[in-house]
């Protein structure tokens, strides 16, 4: 099931913001095999493009800095641009499903917080994409 891949997806990236080598091969081994390859997709394109992505957040952020943003919030963010921006996931489903995630996970104000940050990357993105056609 996606959900498991993404939830250790999330994990894994939390684990990246403390920790430099954040491949977890037991937490990857109680995946199955295609819940797997998704969740090492999702982290394999994260760590390759996390300075684009943290610069997305970054300018999302409305009297924020990403160092005080909630380290949960900002793994689930993380995920969901990574999902949005290199697998082409479509926003909807990866905002709804990090939104489910952050509800189990992070704070009841999280999700409301999430959802405003993925909005105004998503629009950030269309509104660039548009003016460079």
């Amino acid at each position: 099931m996606r959900r498991d891949s993404r939830e250790t997806a999330f994990k894994i990236i939390f684990e990246s913001l403390f920790n430099e080598n954040p491949f977890n091969d037991e937490i990857l081994a109680q995946l199955k095999e295609k819940d797997r390859s998704f969740c090492e997709e999702i982290i394999k394109e994260y760590l390759i493009n996390k300075e684009k992505i943290e610069k997305g957040v970054n300018s999302c952020l409305k009297g924020y800095n990403l160092d005080r943003v909630y380290k949960i919030d900002l793994a689930l963010i993380y995920e969901a641009i990574t999902e949005i921006e290199f697998l082409k996931t479509p926003p909807a489903v990866a905002i709804n499903e990090i939104l489910d995630i952050a509800k189990k996970y992070s704070t009841e104000n999280s999700p409301k917080f999430i959802n405003g940050v993925l909005s105004a990357y998503v629009k950030g993105e269309i509104n660039n994409n548009a003016g460079s056609n």
